[in-house]
């Protein structure tokens, strides 16, 4: 097939796609997630960054499950969530069984105009317990990025240095379910959009949890918004199991100390991957 045929090819199925969906001829599940519409228009669209842009290079996919549910948690940075939506192309690109990353996300996110209804229909859900259970216990692989907002709203000069895990959510949820936990270290998305500062002013008037100053935004305008080419690596790390641990989801020390060892894995493997990445832009 031709390039041209190939183009026209992916047109006619965009236009049966809208088609369809005019027409409320669609399913979504009881989260809102729409399963065709992201595989056939949302990681699409992200592919020419994740491939020619990022040039992403994936580590340990080998350690997520073929089947059955599995808590990945990685660390969050980028100023936006890109490296969520990087980290879902991944999954469903480079894993065997195509799988698709369900993730947790912040209240603010629902409540933002067109972003709370892409976030629903590319499968996140409210950051809640009930939710992250009802996802695992389905045998879903869900994503969770403990820091929130205050990683993806550091400095470039605390880059790479992860900052509290929250109250361990994650691992009361994980032990609940019995659920592995697979470590997730991601580098380069601290370097897209490198924050120098920040205007709480307009962020409250925006109601975001920040508004970013960088070396391009917004003194750009609209082409501060591209981001930077930097280079990533994604890696997997190997599942720290829970089985016959759900008596322990609901004590205090065992979760810190579990969400500890999580956080410290990722700080070391960051660590490691930054040697091996070399220069940020090469």
């Amino acid at each position: 097939m031709s390039d041209n045929d190939r183009v026209a090819h992916h047109l006619e199925e965009l236009y049966q796609l809208f088609s369809r969906r005019l027409a409320g001829d669609y399913e979504v599940d009881e989260f809102g997630f729409d399963t065709e519409l992201t595989e056939k228009f949302t990681l699409p669209a992200l592919r020419p960054l994740y491939r020619k842009w990022f040039r992403v290079e994936t580590l340990g996919i080998e350690h997520v499950p073929d089947k059955g549910a599995a808590l990945l948690v990685g660390n969050h940075s980028g100023t936006i969530a890109v490296d969520a939506m990087m980290l879902q192309l991944a999954l469903f690109d480079e894993h065997p069984a195509s799988r698709h990353l369900r993730l947790l996300a912040a209240d603010f996110v629902f409540k933002t105009p067109l972003l709370g209804e892409y976030a629903r229909k590319t499968g996140a859900t409210l950051a809640s317990n009930p939710d992250a259970e009802r996802l695992l216990r389905a045998g879903e692989v869900l994503g969770v990025f403990p820091e929130g907002v205050k990683g993806t709203g550091k400095p470039v000069w605390e880059r790479y240095k992860l900052k509290r895990f929250g109250r361990g959510g994650f691992v009361s949820t994980a032990l609940a379910t019995e659920t592995p936990i697979i470590p997730v270290s991601i580098v380069g998305a601290e370097e897209i959009y490198p924050i120098l500062g920040d205007i709480p002013v307009l962020a409250r008037l925006f109601g975001i949890p920040y508004f970013p100053i960088t070396p391009t935004f917004p003194f750009l305008g609209p082409l501060g918004a591209v981001p930077l080419p930097s280079k990533w690596i994604i890696q997997f790390g190997e599942p720290i199991s829970t089985e016959g641990m759900s008596e322990l989801a609901d004590d205090p020390m065992e979760v810190f100390n579990l969400a500890d060892r999580v956080k410290e894995t990722i700080q070391q493997t960051l660590h490691s991957l930054l040697k091996q990445r070399g220069g940020a832009f090469q």
